[in-house]
């Protein structure tokens, strides 16, 4: 049966992204890897449920913008309760990050909070 191993995502500044995902979502990361013919860095970040998530550096991706294009658009943690909802969001905002909506329930139903992290990635923590 097919199920999702890891998503990916590209980043500036690898280091300050594996350190955000380490502290606000108790990520533990491997050592990196580092491919010197094409320059690509990478850190493979796991999670409590086995979760993980990719982090990439490589040279050409520093200032792309994906905010208006079509694909992926947020990556979303489930935290398990509204009050753990609430105290992430609190503690983002109380981290300098910009919170684009909630806490707040959508109209599909989820609880949630959507943030940008430091490199204008949009993340979602819901319930």
């Amino acid at each position: 049966m097919p199920r999702i191993d890891h998503a990916a995502m590209y980043v500036r500044d690898l280091e300050a992204a594996r350190a955000f995902f380490i502290e606000y979502f108790d990520a533990t990361s491997n050592e990196q890897y580092h491919n010197p013919r094409t320059g690509l860095r990478t850190y493979f970040l796991s999670f409590e449920d086995s979760t993980r998530l990719e982090i990439m550096s490589s040279p050409g991706h520093e200032s792309a913008s994906l905010s208006d294009a079509a694909g992926w658009n947020h990556v979303a943690f489930s935290l398990g309760s509204q009050d753990a909802v609430d105290a992430m969001a609190k503690r983002l905002r109380e981290g300098g990050f910009e919170i684009l909506s909630g806490p707040r329930t959508t109209g599909d139903g989820y609880y949630e909070c959507a943030f940008l992290d430091a490199e204008g990635n949009q993340i979602e923590v819901t319930a």
